[in-house]
């Protein structure tokens, strides 16, 4: 869910035109950044760089290859935040997925190539990752040898290794403040958690300014500048220009854009209704704004009309 409207905070003109425009050239500048790190994020393999492809080292941290072969045997680019989370809110998502989005959206084209959001992953994990969330999953094994990455399939979840957990909480603060996403209780829960057990260590905090050079800003969830509470309050600095125009909403109207349906009784709720918080995660449908939320069908809940009219009377 996004509130569209503009705040431009830490990076200047020249820093936003530094940044990748697209995910094929924002994979071809990683390459570079990430040729120095020589480690594949999941399972911690080594990396043979060349001619800007990696190639994983999978004896070097004991990887077995669960089904994929051919994917298992080169590095791939994994969206930290997944591409169906910043996206699927996208009025472009809804017309034709990801695809659409790729092709029409400068937002998505945007979030897509944030380097802050991509890791060098083996390409079967990243398969099998596909857009899972994150979580514990403290019964299941490892599918992939000495490789302690857990994958649940059937409750789409994901347990990465625990040198990583706080890189990946760093990073989902950074795209929730970003982009105004936003993160579920839960799921702040958990990277708060994760934060506090895996902190900033010398080897990200140097990543990060690698990476800083390359998209005109930092992001300060690691270097310490912003700290991560509860319901925190995003600054979405990244809804900038042809960004928030890709969404068709004004500056003058983003105080009603913050809208969450429930797919079951086809009802939308703003964020000041009663019911918005009572949405359970499985049933939520995340609009840009209210007529997006009408176009598909959804109408005011009405314990929102009642409020309005409370509002009118006074």
């Amino acid at each position: 869910m996004y509130f569209w409207f503009v705040v431009v905070l830490g990076f200047s003109a020249c820093g936003l035109s530094a940044a990748p425009a697209s995910f094929e050239s924002a994979k071809k500048v990683a390459s570079r950044v990430y040729s120095a790190e020589k480690q594949e994020f999941y399972c911690g393999c080594a990396i043979r760089w060349q001619a800007g492809k990696g190639t994983p080292d999978l004896t070097s941290c004991g990887y077995q290859v669960r089904k994929n072969g051919p994917r298992a045997s080169r590095i791939e680019w994994e969206h930290v935040m997944p591409a169906q989370q910043f996206g699927s809110p996208l009025s472009c998502w809804q017309q034709g997925g990801r695809k659409q989005c790729a092709a029409k959206d400068p937002l998505f084209q945007q979030m897509e190539a944030d380097l802050f959001n991509l890791k060098p992953a083996i390409g079967e994990v990243n398969g099998d990752r596909a857009h899972y969330r994150f979580g514990m999953l403290p019964n299941a094994k490892a599918a992939y040898g000495q490789c302690p990455v857990k994958i649940d399939f059937q409750a789409r979840l994901v347990e990465p290794r625990a040198q990583i957990r706080g890189d990946i909480a760093r990073i989902h603060f950074y795209m929730a403040d970003k982009y105004g996403i936003v993160l579920a209780k839960a799921q702040q829960q958990l990277f708060m958690a994760w934060h506090q057990q895996d902190p900033v260590d010398a080897a990200e905090l140097q990543l990060q300014q690698r990476i800083a050079q390359q998209m005109g800003h930092a992001n300060e969830f690691v270097t310490g500048k912003k700290h991560w509470v509860l319901n925190y309050q995003v600054s979405r600095f990244g809804l900038v220009g042809t960004a928030m125009r890709s969404v068709g909403v004004s500056p003058a109207s983003s105080a009603s854009a913050f809208v969450k349906g429930n797919k079951n009784s086809k009802l939308y709720h703003l964020s000041h209704c009663s019911g918005y918080g009572r949405i359970a995660e499985r049933n939520q449908v995340i609009f840009a704004s209210e007529q997006q939320a009408r176009d598909a069908g959804f109408s005011l809940a009405g314990n929102c009309k009642a409020i309005a009219g409370q509002s009118a009377g006074d």
